[in-house]
Order: structure tokens, then C-alpha cells, then sequence
């Protein structure tokens, strides 16, 4: 049976391999952004905003299954709780929720008042708690790697990263195959890694040194805002990068290949995959 699934945040980074991935499926998909661009993977297009509810009928309308990714915006809690009623009230069935490695150990969390929101809610759920995603070394720090550096206040500590394109298969899996409600998976790579080694398979793959550099937490905030990108953001990171440095990044777990049947995707094959982007070529 065809489903429909609404992929909100769908040009975000795991929502377009979520889009990949589920045009292989027997899936509807109907992609959700606030400013659609009308192309890519996608059967349909809509525009949407969580802010705004009346965005909110045309998105759900028909939705079997939803992939829900919390914006960045932290005030944005109580109207995403409110989405999820809302998703409740016109029959969506499952929801596969991004939230992050150890929410559950800390109910602050905006990820962990969500979770435990949907929990509650009547819906089918999957929690998918990603560790630290391998395209941030891209997307995020791609500037300073072209500079021959990895500038992140990390310590020696490791971090299990996880490459998105995995995230995506495993959230296409549990929107579309039976056998996962109710449950979370904590997504992972196959290893975990210092920055000393990322840095030493960069160079290795990119054939140029990379360095690590170690800066402290206020240098750190300082180089983010001297870049342009707001104070707020770069104390998010900060916190992320504590977390490594104080050891508690670095667990490794067998969700992915448990979901997927294939291991999941190294650092290693990360850079082999996105060289010519490093290296300022396109794909």
C-alpha cells in the first residue's frame, strides 16, 4: 500500500537523503519547507512553517506517516508539540522524530520534551538519536578544512560520528516498513574518532595536511561570530564539542546496521564520497 509521507525540514541535510531515499519506495513523498524550490525528490511540494498553523491542513492532508525535524529556533517547542496534536487529529499514523544521542538521559533537552510529547500523544513513534553528523564537517567547518585545519574545541575526546545519508535510510526504513513503532534507535557510526584522527584520514584521503588544532571554547566562539555566524549558534557548537571533550561522544552502537542489514558509513568513506567538494569541484 502506497503511503504518503510529509518530510518536514525537507531540504535540510538528513530530510534530502530522506528524500533519496524514499523515491525508491513504494512512498508518496510530499516535502515540506517554508520557502519550497518546486524540484529535487520530491512528489509534491508545500510550503510550511511551524509558526504558522495555517500552513499546517495542506502539509498533513492525506499524511500517513511524518518525519518531524525540530527547527533550530528553541522557542519553537510548545507550536511543534502543537503540530503533533494537530497530526494526531486528522489520522497520521507514525511519527519518525530527529532528535539526538542521549536525549533520554536529559529532560531539558528541547529534543527530549518533544520525544516524550509524541510519546504521549496516541501517535506511532520512532525516536532516531543521531550522534554528531559527519556532513558538518562540510557544511559547518568545510571553510576552515580548505584552510588545512580543523578548528573545534574538542579536547582528545572521541565522537561517534554518523554519516546523514545513513540517518535518512534508516528514517525512509522506519516510515515505510513495519516493525519499528515505539521504539528509538541511537544512530551511530561504526567507530568512534579524535579529531587527530579525522584529521589524519583527511589528509590521507584529500592528499594535503590537515591539522588539528585544538582551539579553547572562547577562541573557538570568537573565530564562529569573526565568520559571521550568530553568537547563539556558536555557544550551540560549543556545548556540542564539550560534550566530546569531556568524553561522553564517543558510543558506538549496531542500530544502523540493525535497521539497514549493512554497516554503517566510515569517516573514511565520508571524505573518498565528498573530496570534490572539499576540494572546491562539484560531484
Amino acid at each position: 500500500m502506497t503511503r504518503t509521507v510529509l518530510v518536514t525540514g525537507a531540504t535540510g541535510t538528513v530530510g534530502s537523503a530522506l528524500r533519496d531515499e524514499l523515491a525508491d519506495r513504494d512512498a508518496v513523498v510530499r516535502a515540506a519547507t517554508r520557502t519550497p524550490p518546486g524540484d529535487g525528490p520530491a512528489d509534491e511540494w508545500v510550503a510550511f512553517d511551524f509558526a504558522k498553523p495555517e500552513t499546517w491542513g495542506a502539509a498533513l492532508e492525506g499524511a500517513d506517516a511524518l518525519f518531524l525535524l525540530r527547527p533550530p529556533d528553541l522557542s519553537r517547542v510548545r507550536q511543534v508539540r502543537e503540530f503533533v496534536d494537530a497530526a494526531t487529529r486528522v489520522g497520521v499514523e507514525h511519527c519518525a522524530v530527529l532528535s539526538v544521542l542521549g536525549a533520554e538521559r536529559n529532560p531539558l533537552l528541547p529534543h527530549r520534551r518533544i520525544e516524550r510529547h509524541i510519546e504521549s500523544s496516541g501517535l506511532s513513534y520512532t525516536h532516531l538519536r543521531p550522534s554528531f553528523f559527519t556532513q558538518n564537517l562540510l557544511e559547518v567547518h568545510g571553510d576552515a578544512l580548505t584552510r588545512g585545519e580543523i578548528a573545534v574545541p574538542a579536547g582528545d575526546g572521541e565522537t561517534s560520528f554518523v554519516d546523514a545519508r545513513d540517518v535518512g535510510a534508516v528514517a525512509a526504513t522506519v516510515l515505510t516498513e513495519p516493525g519499528h513503532e515505539d521504539t528509538a534507535y541511537d544512530l551511530t557510526g561504526p567507530e568512534a574518532l579524535t579529531y587527530d584522527e579525522v584529521a589524519a584520514i583527511a589528509s590521507e584521503v584529500l592528499g594535503r595536511s590537515i591539522e588539528y588544532t585544538r582551539p579553547s571554547l572562547p577562541r573557538f566562539v570568537v573565530g564562529q561570530v569573526r565568520r559571521d555566524r550568530p553568537p547563539a549558534f556558536a555557544l550551540v557548537m560549543s556545548g556540542i564539542y564539550t560534550t566530546a571533550r569531556l568524553g561522553l561522544a564517543g558510543r558506538v552502537t549496531d542500530d544502523v546496521a540493525r535497521v539497514l542489514g549493512r554497516e554503517p558509513r566510515s569517516v573514511r568513506t565520508f571524505f573518498e564520497d565528498y573530496a570534490p567538494e572539499f576540494r572546491g569541484e562539484m560531484r
